[in-house]
């Protein structure tokens, strides 16, 4: 079983003592985002769980509690892009997520950080060479921090509609697109990193940019020695590389305030959710009730051979 920690939200930056009491509790319940009444009890022992996928925004929260994960397997989804407080208005500066980045990377290695520049989105003022030389800034200043990154353009969600119209984004030709990428790609090699999309539908084969797993079963078996046996998920969509995986996060709970998120919809209820949450109840948001019916999810190991550990330097 692979966890995800989070599409979601972001669980290391606003909810790291949560997860460090689920790890040492050895189980999560999850809500059903369908019907919050419907909630799963899921096992986190070491035995089940093979890897911990870490979305965030800034896991500096974490850095110096990284050792209670010292039994499970786990590698960071790490999105640093370089808009102002007007798209990310809730973030630290930007030269303080770079060096939570660096020691993240001293920590824990560079092959289990992927850097994510996503979205790319366009308006008047973040403009095209605005991004080309944004990206090689970043670039340059994340060598050796990490062996990959991952870009995706913005998809222009009904739930972010407003925040598209207020902020005047724009919609993003194909031939934009391709200018972008080009010198994203110059930019990448020149400083070491595979690039790759996340469930792009346009074809940059001919760059040799592949769509990236974020939920990567191949990076999975490097880090931890074993072969994974898990099917493409199901859940994603058509032009997303992932693995399947267990989400333990909850929609409208993140205060990034991103305006392109789709993971919140209402202010008020991300709000109000951030007032229910409790760092020792096993949900992330709320209390199990006399609604709810908790049933207990069948999770297993998906490790089928053990094989020798691969360098990834």
């Amino acid at each position: 079983m692979i966890i995800s920690a989070s599409r979601r939200t972001d669980i290391p930056a606003f909810y790291s003592e949560w997860m460090i009491n689920r790890i040492k509790e050895k189980y999560v319940l999850v809500k059903n985002p369908m019907n919050i009444h419907q909630i799963s009890h899921i096992k986190l022992t070491p035995d089940i769980v093979d890897c911990i996928v870490f979305w965030s925004k800034n896991p500096k929260p974490l850095l110096d509690k990284l050792h209670i994960f010292n039994e499970y397997a786990y590698y960071f989804q790490f999105t640093l892009n370089p808009y102002d407080k007007d798209v990310e208005p809730n973030l630290l500066i930007k030269n303080e997520i770079i060096d939570t980045f660096k020691k993240l990377s001293d920590r824990i290695g560079s092959q289990r950080i992927i850097w994510r520049y996503d979205p790319v989105l366009l308006n008047s003022r973040y403009s095209i060479s605005y991004h080309i030389d944004k990206f090689a800034d970043l670039a340059c200043k994340l060598r050796g921090s990490a062996e990959s990154v991952t870009f995706s353009f913005i998809d222009f969600y009904k739930k972010i509609t407003e925040n598209i119209k207020v902020n005047g984004i724009d919609e993003i030709t194909v031939d934009e697109k391709i200018k972008i990428t080009e010198n994203f790609l110059k930019s990448a090699t020149e400083n070491n990193f595979q690039i790759n999309t996340c469930a792009e539908n346009i074809d940059l084969s001919k760059y040799n940019i592949k769509r990236a797993r974020c939920i990567d079963d191949r990076l999975i078996a490097k880090i931890t020695g074993y072969n994974i046996n898990v099917d493409k998920d199901k859940n994603q969509r058509l032009e997303c590389g992932c693995v399947g995986s267990i989400d333990i996060g909850e929609y409208n709970s993140c205060d990034n305030g991103c305006i392109y998120c789709y993971a919140n919809y209402s202010k008020n209820i991300v709000e109000n959710n951030i007032k229910n949450h409790n760092n020792f109840s096993p949900m992330l948001i709320g209390e199990v009730n006399g609604n709810s019916v908790i049933t207990e999810r069948k999770v297993v190991s998906n490790k089928i051979q053990q094989q020798e550990l691969l360098s990834m330097s």
